[in-house]
């Protein structure tokens, strides 16, 4: 039993190829073949690498940014308690305190003095029985207590006569 293999007819071969005449022609080594150059994948990599930087670039100061956003929220959180305590258990007197909170990640300052209204003048009858205002102002740090990384609150707290320890 011999295997024969009929020739393949000329237009079966055009259909095939996509050209008239026969198989497909193989370029030889002197023939220009398409392809890309050297230097159009450097710049391609050029290209890469400058948006890679910009991107990782802005990721960057994204992070910077929340945690900046995280540090001043806990400053707002811890500067509320501090004055929320202020005045409870002992009697405000006017005068100056500080200290550290987290380990010395967070440093507070607070002055507490006698309410005075800028808009009038100060009164020279002092009332001994009526309640007083004091004004609290306390300043938060944390890193490097740059303007940036610093709060500062103030607020009002009226105290009745006698609780200020005979200030007035």
């Amino acid at each position: 039993m011999t295997l024969r293999i009929a020739p393949v007819p000329a237009r079966l071969r055009s259909t095939l190829t996509g050209r008239r005449g026969g198989w497909p022609r193989i370029a030889s080594t002197g023939e220009s073949q398409r392809g890309y150059s050297l230097l159009e994948v450097i710049v391609a990599f050029g290209i890469l690498a400058v948006a890679l930087t910009v991107l990782l670039g802005s990721l960057s100061g994204g992070m910077r940014q929340v945690r900046w956003s995280a540090d001043a929220g806990r400053a707002a959180l811890l500067a509320q308690s501090l004055l929320d305590q202020a005045g409870v258990g002992e009697a405000l007197q006017p005068g100056h305190s500080n200290g550290e909170l987290e380990d010395g990640r967070y440093r507070w300052s607070m002055e507490i003095e006698p309410y005075v209204d800028g808009a009038r003048p100060p009164s020279p009858v002092v009332e001994a029985s009526g309640p007083r205002l004091l004004r609290l102002q306390l300043t938060m740090t944390w890193g490097d207590g740059t303007p940036r990384e610093r709060l500062q609150v103030s607020t009002l707290r009226l105290v009745q006569p006698g609780a200020e320890g005979g200030l007035f």
